[in-house]
């Protein structure tokens, strides 16, 4: 695991398990954790360097979404006051791979938005689904960051089981804020920029799939869906790190498995008869 801090009072912790984050902020010697790995023994590793080396107590974990990836610290740290958004167990029943050991009932739940004070930080809790129909964006103006959760993956976005549309506005929402940092639910902290090429990636991977499914025919277009390369898609003079390459791979496996943008596909076939 590394961390390091983004502000005096603010600390962003990378597991090893998929590089999962989890941002701490400090008031005094309590934490406020916004998600908090994606295993045990990260979340441990957090709680070595937290609480043991640092002498902090963490009183509150929020999830930015209830995946299993995210929420590892509610069992490390059980008796943190837990947040969530109301949908959380559509997001923890609907994820590919699913701990239940990790589950966690959230001790407090709400719906559009909610609000803390946590030392000199304001936290904005604001629904924003996207990656998930529990997504949570983070927005602390105090800090001038973001907390995205899943709702980005770098420079691109992981399409899993999401509408794409839905994921393309939980990004433009967020780029309303005008934070100039990003801290992905993955991999670790971004410039703004990272929201913009998040855009673009999706626009051009749905471009490009829908392109191909106009002109070939089904078993021709899975096989040139799944050769789309990452570069084809990403913002100029953005270059793909190994973690976005990985999960660029998974995205053409959910397009073919899932028929993703199929119904952009035939909506522009019918504008095109109109």
């Amino acid at each position: 695991m590394r961390f390091e801090a983004l502000h005096p009072d603010v600390l962003m912790f990378v597991g090893d398990d998929d590089e999962s984050v989890a941002t701490a902020f400090l008031d005094g010697d309590d934490a406020l954790l916004v998600d908090s790995l994606g295993s045990i023994e990260d979340a441990n590793r957090l709680r070595g360097v937290l609480c043991d080396d640092m002498g902090k107590t963490v009183r509150v974990v929020a999830a930015t979404h209830y995946m299993s990836d995210h929420i590892a610290g509610m069992s490390v740290f059980p008796d943190a006051l837990t947040i969530a958004h109301r949908h959380y167990r559509h997001a923890f029943l609907s994820q590919n791979r699913r701990v239940d050991a990790l589950f966690r009932e959230p001790r407090v739940v709400f719906d559009s938005a909610m609000t803390l004070r946590w030392g000199r930080h304001t936290l904005c809790l604001v629904h924003n689904p996207g990656k998930t129909m529990d997504h949570v964006s983070v927005d602390v103006p105090t800090a001038d960051l973001v907390c995205a959760g899943d709702n980005i993956v770098g420079n691109i976005v992981y399409l899993s089981k999401a509408d794409p549309a839905l994921m393309r506005g939980a990004i433009g929402r967020m780029r309303q804020f005008g934070r100039s940092t990003v801290v992905g639910g993955h991999m670790g902290r971004f410039p703004a920029a990272a929201l913009d090429n998040a855009i673009h990636y999706l626009d051009r991977l749905r471009d490009a799939v829908v392109e191909i499914r106009r002109e070939a025919s089904p078993q021709e277009a899975d096989a040139r869906i799944a050769a789309i390369r990452i570069e084809a898609c990403l913002a100029p003079r953005v270059e793909p790190v190994a973690f976005e390459r990985v999960w660029h791979r998974h995205n053409l496996d959910v397009i073919v498995a899932q028929s993703t943008f199929a119904l952009d596909t035939a909506l522009m076939a019918q504008a095109g008869r109109a």
